[in-house]
């Protein structure tokens, strides 16, 4: 059944007429809906009582509930949400001087088993609707009461394996929320049938590739993903993907100290990437409980890695790293609160 969020203007036009009304009642409910965020068709004051009385049978209207939210000294406020099956995702409240940003999650839990994360810890439930992913912005603006200027898809999940709702949802989130494509960000562990499959949408938003090793047998260990595709693999989607949208990439490099911080690590990544239209985004490592007993590199190193990149011509950028105060690692907060009520 379609629902609301999630439903297009169309598939809204459609139970629209199933009802008997004038085409430009579905223009008034996506506008309640994805501009003022109604919770109840009972808010929406300009369609007949008639109509809000039918729509909950035809295209109900359900929207996510905050289980839990920490905030931040610096801002951040992070999410537990709770979905209409039970299930919970965390979304991120991200404000900086520039921008305001949210990180959202793209499936319950995640199967990619990156070592690093605290999301691997849980395994994988579901996917999420593009409504539901599409509520998490919406849910945020209303909270926060601040206009959502960028989408970043990096919370729980790997959205290339959910790649059909990724896609509707981003499409909704720039026709119908107001947010620009060139200020959306899907991240993916580097599913590369996927990124190619991607690219033929000619989407113009940023592909973020977790790529986190140089080489196939250290990403392997780190990333369980890295035994399916190698690393040239990745490059070569890359590359592809840039040759086809026009959009720069962003390669992810989480720094995790005595691992895959050294300089030939660096002068490794440098020589992959170079020649592409890319940047690397140094990440270093947010300090979580893992298996592996990860650490996070002292500035010193993390300014050596860096230096070694600039030197070889490679353009890097370091995330701007907020919310350490609190369970700010994708997965912390659901991992907390699932813990606490056991």
């Amino acid at each position: 059944m379609t629902v609301l969020p999630g439903a297009t203007r169309e598939e809204i036009l459609q139970v629209v007429r199933t009802l008997g009304q004038p085409d430009y009642r579905a223009q008034q409910i996506a506008e309640w809906v994805y501009r003022k965020g109604a919770r109840l068709y009972d808010e929406m004051t300009n369609l007949p009582l008639s109509l809000r009385q039918a729509l909950p049978e035809l295209l109900p209207l359900r929207r996510l509930e905050v289980v839990r939210a920490q905030r931040s000294v610096d801002g951040t406020v992070k999410y537990l949400f709770a979905l209409a099956d039970g299930e919970r995702v965390e979304a991120v409240f991200l404000p900086y001087d520039d921008r305001t940003s949210v990180c959202i999650s793209s499936q319950v839990g995640c199967a990619a088993g990156c070592r690093f994360c605290a999301t691997a810890q849980m395994g994988f439930t579901r996917n999420l609707t593009a409504g539901e992913m599409v509520d998490e912005v919406l849910s945020i603006q209303q909270m926060s009461g601040q206009r959502i200027s960028h989408v970043v898809y990096m919370g729980m999940g790997e959205p290339l394996w959910n790649l059909q709702e990724v896609i509707k949802s981003v499409l909704l989130l720039n026709r119908e929320v107001g947010i620009s494509q060139r200020h959306i960000t899907v991240s993916t562990v580097g599913v590369v049938p996927a990124i190619y499959e991607l690219a033929q949408h000619r989407l113009q938003i940023t592909l973020a590739i977790s790529l986190h090793a140089p080489s196939d047998d250290l990403r392997a260990r780190i990333m369980p993903v890295g035994r399916k595709w190698k690393v040239q693999e990745l490059i070569d989607a890359a590359r592809h993907y840039t040759e086809v949208t026009g959009r720069k990439v962003t390669f992810e490099y989480l720094l995790l100290r005595g691992v895959n911080d050294e300089p030939h690590h660096a002068h490794a990544l440098a020589r992959l990437v170079k020649g592409l239209v890319c940047n690397v985004n140094l990440i270093p490592f947010n300090q979580v409980e893992t298996p592996d007993g990860f650490t996070r590199p002292e500035p010193s190193r993390v300014a050596r890695f860096r230096r070694v990149l600039e030197e070889a011509g490679i353009t890097v950028t370091q995330r701007v790293e907020k919310g350490h105060d609190i369970s700010a690692a994708c997965g912390q907060l659901k991992l907390e609160t699932a813990r606490a009520r056991a």
